[in-house]
């Protein structure tokens, strides 16, 4: 989590979008039209939590590109260039490159080793991390050593039934997790305070909090009315043609 986020990387959907890889979802027909104008309305909501988006172009022959999240992971102090865990994402790392090297030092994670940013949940100065099937313990053995310097802890977690451990988990706002436990096992998070998604809504655990706002999936209401009863500032945005790709709120940007 990250109160104080002031700018954000996102990159278009291309309408290669439908090519997307799938682990957990059957392959459903993407309407491009309405992923793109839901992919506008993200942006509009990131920015109106006060955040500068910086547009990236599509990338014609790199479906899963729009999640970007996945590529690059950007702390206060350094940069890590992820490796994802998908033979058909490796191409991404190097696309983003230039638009990272200046931003911060950066740091690149390296075969054997694979990483992506949907398995890392930042909560103040710890770092979990998902063992899944896109990110493994070598990538994870050295994002520690990446991070080590500059006093980050990292856990690992494991990660089974979703494609990321930000898929199962998040935090949207101090001291509390928004969980599915049937995904993840909570007890791995130790003294958070931990709410559990409405049984209906798997989905819901994915919160993109945002300088005190809390940006939520439409299709998880109960989840929005829940976290609304908590008095946070609740936010829904639909993204549910990008949802067909395992799409989440938190991957579709970097932010920093």
């Amino acid at each position: 989590m990250n109160l104080s986020t002031t700018h954000a990387l996102v990159r278009l959907p291309s309408r290669s979008l439908a090519a997307c890889e799938l682990v957990h979802l059957p392959r459903q027909e993407i309407d491009f039209a309405r992923a793109t104008s839901q992919h506008r309305s993200y942006v509009a909501a990131l920015a109106s939590a006060g955040v500068t988006v910086t547009t990236l172009p599509k990338i014609p022959n790199l479906p899963d590109a729009v999640f970007l999240e996945d590529v690059v992971l950007i702390l206060d102090e350094v940069a890590i260039l992820c490796r994802p865990g998908a033979a058909s994402r490796l191409a991404e790392v190097e696309l983003i490159k230039p638009k990272i090297i200046g931003l911060r030092p950066t740091l690149e994670i390296r075969a054997p080793g694979t990483l992506e940013g949907g398995d890392v949940l930042r909560v103040g100065h710890t770092l979990f991390v998902g063992r899944s099937t896109r990110t493994n313990r070598e990538g994870i053995q050295q994002l520690r050593q990446c991070v080590a310097p500059f006093g980050y802890a990292v856990k690992e977690v494991p990660v089974t039934g979703c494609l990321h451990l930000k898929t199962g988990v998040t935090s949207p706002t101090e001291g509390v997790l928004l969980a599915n436990p049937g995904w993840i096992d909570v007890t791995d998070f130790g003294r958070y305070e931990i709410l559990r998604v409405p049984a209906a809504e798997p989905w819901g655990a994915n919160t993109l909090p945002l300088n005190g706002r809390v940006l939520v999936a439409a299709s998880a209401p109960r989840t929005a009315d829940l976290l609304t009863a908590r008095s946070l500032d609740v936010h829904r945005v639909d993204i549910s043609e990008l949802q067909k790709a395992e799409a989440g709120l938190t991957c579709l940007s970097v932010i920093y």
